[in-house]
């Protein structure tokens, strides 16, 4: 099978002159149709450098980017511009009060890209407002609301909607759970397992919490300095981590089946092997 993202040696540096600095070191990294793929890494990593070149917001300085077999990091001027509003790929932003227009109804913002690419009447921008809504579990009697009257979980629904209403085969969420309280960050996270079940959309979810990926993400990629350094089915990574980076994120996990808390000092020695490693070459187990 193809792979809906296909992303092959990517580097990307941002910058001009002697500040110009690498952040992505030749990334690999693939999203199936139908899977959710958790990219997972501290904050500076370069998660969201590899999501905006997938996008085209920054163009690699070498490797490649190709959704569904064709090569899109070469793609500039009009080419580009239509491969966006085409709408195959869609970004979900970490801060959806930030992301959405305040002076948008919902209705309006969930079918914002529809109205960009044109040809459909009020009636049918209004029936497919409604169906994005249904899609994405919000109720009828918040069409006509604002952002500011949402909460912050509501919004977030919204951004997603927004997202799925043109249709995409593959949603990139960054970061969509942080700002939220944990039984919302769930609502948001099964609501991503439902499209997926429901719409077949490949998912690149990208989080610095590894707990967030436990029950969603079928594999899991470790971004760590720009390298990945790791990827293998979550269970792989989640029981039996193979690089040190790895394995300091999985005890950073908290659980409530833990009898002891993590111990400080092994924590310590990994976060010195993480120092002392950081250059290793990535592994595999997948």
């Amino acid at each position: 099978m193809t792979a809906l993202l296909d992303v092959r040696g990517l580097r990307v540096s941002l910058g001009r002159g002697r500040a110009r600095t690498e952040i992505l070191h030749g990334a690999d990294l693939t999203v199936a149709p139908g899977e959710i793929v958790g990219l997972i890494g501290e904050t500076g990593s370069g998660k969201t450098t590899l999501a905006r070149a997938v996008l085209g917001l920054v163009p690699p300085s070498a490797g490649t980017v190709a959704i569904d077999g064709r090569e899109v990091s070469g793609l500039r001027g009009r080419e580009l511009r239509a491969f966006r509003r085409g709408g195959a790929v869609q970004y979900v932003f970490q801060d959806p009060l930030r992301s959405l227009d305040p002076d948008r109804t919902v209705a309006d913002t969930l079918v914002e890209g529809l109205a960009v690419r044109g040809g459909r009447g009020r009636a049918e921008l209004r029936a497919a407002a409604e169906e994005a809504a249904r899609h994405v579990s919000l109720p009828p009697d918040l069409l006509p609301r604002y952002p500011g009257e949402l909460s912050g979980g509501q919004r977030q629904r919204v951004a997603i909607g927004r997202a799925i209403a043109v249709d995409p085969r593959l949603l990139i969420c960054d970061e969509p759970v942080s700002a939220l309280d944990a039984s919302t960050r769930i609502t948001i996270l099964e609501l991503l397992l439902r499209l997926r079940e429901t719409r077949g959309l490949g998912v690149l979810l990208i989080t610095h919490d590894l707990g967030s990926l436990g029950g969603v993400a079928d594999r899991v990629v470790v971004l760590y300095h720009g390298q990945v350094v790791e990827t293998g089915t979550t269970e792989e990574i989640l029981l039996a981590p193979r690089h040190p980076y790895t394995r300091l994120l999985v005890t950073s996990v908290p659980s409530i089946t833990d009898d002891q808390p993590p111990d400080p000092a092994a924590r310590r020695a990994l976060r010195e092997q993480v120092r002392a490693l950081a250059d290793l070459p990535r592994t595999s187990g997948a």
